[in-house]
């Protein structure tokens, strides 16, 4: 999530900086930073894809007017929910909420919910 931030404010060509930025970083095995690149090079790469999800189910809402944190949160958990069929989307759409209440404001967690909730809908319908 914070890559995704930080590549929605300074752009794409800081994906590989990126990289290298949270394996000297991050305290963690070799199996998490690969795990994290591939979320976020794979959010990345199908970010039109997310966005339009996104845009379809936030009602009253322009996409634009999304804070950074909850527009990268909510990318993340598209990606997860509809390209990592390997991570039940309860707990994308659980971890999403986590995130949004330590990064977020005070009332995107129950907005997160929401419009994940929505996409999850829509995923599923096909």
């Amino acid at each position: 999530m914070q890559a995704l931030y930080q590549l929605d404010v300074q752009g794409s060509e800081l994906l590989k900086q990126l990289q290298h930025q949270f394996r000297h970083e991050m305290n963690c095995d070799d199996f998490v930073q690969k795990l994290a690149f591939e979320w976020t090079n794979g959010t990345w790469d199908n970010l039109n894809k997310c966005d339009d999800l996104i845009n379809s189910c936030i009602l009253r809402w322009k996409f634009s007017r999304l804070s950074p944190v909850d527009k990268s949160i909510l990318r993340l958990s598209v990606y997860q929910m509809k390209f990592c069929t390997d991570i039940p989307p309860k707990v994308v759409i659980n971890e999403a909420i986590e995130m949004a209440k330590k990064y977020s404001s005070e009332k995107s967690p129950g907005f997160i919910n929401g419009v994940l909730d929505a996409i999850l809908k829509n995923i599923q319908a096909g």
